[in-house]
């Protein structure tokens, strides 16, 4: 499990539907991505949640565009005019990230777009062992790209880092959240994803995954070395899995509670 390692040379337009203020670049590799930047508001913590929320995606087989670590120059962007984005460049020089652009692909519609029960359910599942809180039906954050279903954008994965609540309790958390999943109303065989997906990932895969994240993104923490954050994610995970009866539980009541209203 790799990741490539680019540089960014060419900055095309800023992607104004992100609130963090991503934007579509090229790299020296030729290829366009959609290009997450570590001065946004949250910081290196959303590249942490998009990174290992996009390989646990892809473990598990799903769709998901590669992730990429992107190198940023102080010249990068310098002819974009919006002083706010050249700010936010300026602030993010070093390490960022880069998620392989998805050419022409269109907005995942649930209410228009079929998914059968067991995808849904595998979907549901993984966003509530990541604690997604952005897979909405106001902002489903899945594409379509040469007709097969894509996964994009999790950066909002792995919200209890923004509190510094500890793994342990982090990883027992219910996730209540997940009532406004984009696909809870077509995952009805969530227990049968749960059993599937936990044979499909392990302990073992899951702290390679953590293994990825640069050591420059987590040093977020004062007091604390990297190893120490990077051992935080790695116990929220493999207890989460453990324990994957909590999450699953709550979003069969969460789904039986919609359908009742």
């Amino acid at each position: 499990m790799e990741l490539r390692h680019q540089k960014l040379t060419r900055y095309i337009v800023p992607l104004r539907e992100g609130g963090s203020l991503p934007a579509m670049g090229e790299a020296d590799d030729g290829f366009r991505y959609a290009v997450k930047f570590r001065g946004a508001g949250h910081g290196t913590k959303s590249l942490i949640a998009e990174l290992i929320g996009g390989l646990v995606a892809k473990a598990l087989k799903f769709n998901v565009p590669e992730v990429v670590l992107l190198d940023l120059n102080p010249l990068f962007g310098i002819t974009e005019p919006d002083e706010e984005i050249q700010d936010l460049l300026r602030k993010s020089e070093g390490l960022n990230m880069g998620l392989h652009f998805l050419d022409g692909a269109v907005t995942f519609d649930p209410s228009v777009n079929k998914v059968d029960d067991l995808t849904a359910s595998k979907i549901v599942w993984l966003d509530a062992f990541l604690t997604n809180v952005d897979r909405t039906r106001q902002n489903p954050n899945m594409m379509l790209w040469h007709n097969e279903l894509w996964l994009i954008d999790h950066g909002a994965s792995l919200y209890f880092h923004h509190s510094g609540k500890d793994a342990e309790i982090a990883a027992a958390d219910p996730f209540a959240f997940i009532k406004a999943h984009a696909l809870l109303p077509y995952a009805c065989r969530l227990e049968e994803a749960d059993k599937l997906m936990r044979q499909a990932i392990t302990p073992r895969t899951l702290n390679k995954i953590v293994d990825l994240v640069p050591d420059e993104w987590l040093i977020h923490e004062e007091g604390k070395e990297v190893e120490e954050v990077r051992k935080y994610y790695k116990d929220f995970l493999t207890k989460r899995i453990r324990e994957s009866k909590i999450f699953v539980d709550k979003a069969i009541e969460e789904r039986n509670n919609l359908l009742k209203s």
